[in-house]
């Protein structure tokens, strides 16, 4: 579906975006592949790499609304994943966060539906489910806008939906290059914050391809939600370095134990599909009732039992310390 087309994805010099872009070129052949961020130096040396005739480098921030509406001038598809990510940094610089994370995916919508784009898909976080920090909150509220903006679309035939899963391997400011890092320094233990701590896991490929499919299935007013497995982050330390001893710092400001994607509280509007959820809409959008359990490519979801939750440390799928390094390994070969 993305042949002849033309793509815009925001924050597209980062991790999720050089993976996308890596995967659109293999896979179709797009009119235009707009990769737009505010970082010239991430700019410049992704052009050394991905320089295809389609491809297109706008240097833009989405706190910009008038600069997003020029650049998505005749777009079809839209992909947002700028954002303000560690949580920590949020915590300390809450209007930043605020400014570029809720104020920038209103831009992204009135930009997508000043131009008639067709459909677009925002990237969420497993921190946005009964959030804690700051930047959970300004995730969930994004979120909100973003399935409210079927409401606004109004007679546009622009369609919104949002994608959210859980750690991404190798991802920029994540726990594997941190852990590495600290190995090849030559540390003598591992940091751990607390020892039952879970996360979920995917990997970059893998987000992308769920993105990438989403688009094919989504009605509107979605938040997709993947079934992947759960990793234990003393299992992960040991799996990169068996023989390093491990120490215990604390839960950092912010932070949970465990991470929920699909909340108990949300159990009424969560639906279960062969490999993934779907969280239905909290209001009716004026278009009509959508059935959300008969997606666009066929597939059906069956409603969850009342009070299902979705978490990390109740995950029916754990991996052990092989399966993580050998999941790691090819993910991050997959992803350099």
């Amino acid at each position: 579906m993305f042949d002849d087309k033309s793509i815009l994805i925001t924050g597209g010099s980062g991790s999720f975006g050089k993976m996308y872009v890596r995967t659109i070129l293999e896979r179709y052949k797009p009119s235009r592949l707009i990769i737009y961020s505010r970082d010239e130096l991430k700019q410049f040396e992704m052009q050394q790499v991905y320089n295809d005739p389609c491809m297109r480098y706008f240097i833009g921030d989405v706190r910009d609304r008038d600069r997003l509406i020029q650049a998505t001038t005749d777009v079809d598809f839209i992909i947002h994943a700028a954002a303000l990510k560690q949580v920590p940094a949020a915590e300390y610089n809450p209007m930043e966060c605020i400014r570029t994370n809720v104020h920038g995916a209103e831009n992204v919508i009135q930009a997508a539906l000043a131009n008639n784009v067709d459909k677009v898909i925002a990237l969420s976080t497993d921190k946005a489910a009964n959030p804690i920090n700051l930047y959970g909150a300004t995730k969930l509220a994004s979120d909100k806008l973003f399935v409210a903006a079927n409401n606004m679309a109004g007679r546009h035939r622009t369609q919104f939906a949002v994608v959210r899963y859980g750690n991404v391997v190798g991802s920029r400011g994540s726990v594997v290059p941190f852990f590495q890092g600290l190995i090849d320094r030559g540390a003598g233990s591992l940091p751990i914050t607390d020892v039952a701590m879970t996360r979920f896991w995917i990997s970059l490929q893998q987000g992308v391809d769920f993105v990438l499919k989403n688009f094919e299935r989504m009605n509107g007013g979605e938040i997709f939600v993947p079934k992947i497995p759960s990793v234990r982050i003393v299992d992960l330390a040991r799996a990169m370095a068996p023989d390093l001893d491990q120490h215990v710092v604390g839960i950092r400001p912010g932070e949970k134990l465990h991470e929920i994607m699909c909340p108990a509280d949300d159990s009424h509007l969560t639906l279960e599909f062969y490999d993934h959820y779907v969280l239905t809409p909290t209001i009716k959008f004026f278009k009509g009732d959508v059935d959300y359990k008969l997606n666009r490519i066929g597939e059906v979801g069956a409603p969850v039992r009342p009070g299902f939750e979705y978490n990390s440390g109740a995950n029916d799928v754990f991996m052990n310390t092989d399966q993580i390094s050998d999941f790691n390994a090819v993910a991050l070969a997959r992803g350099a």
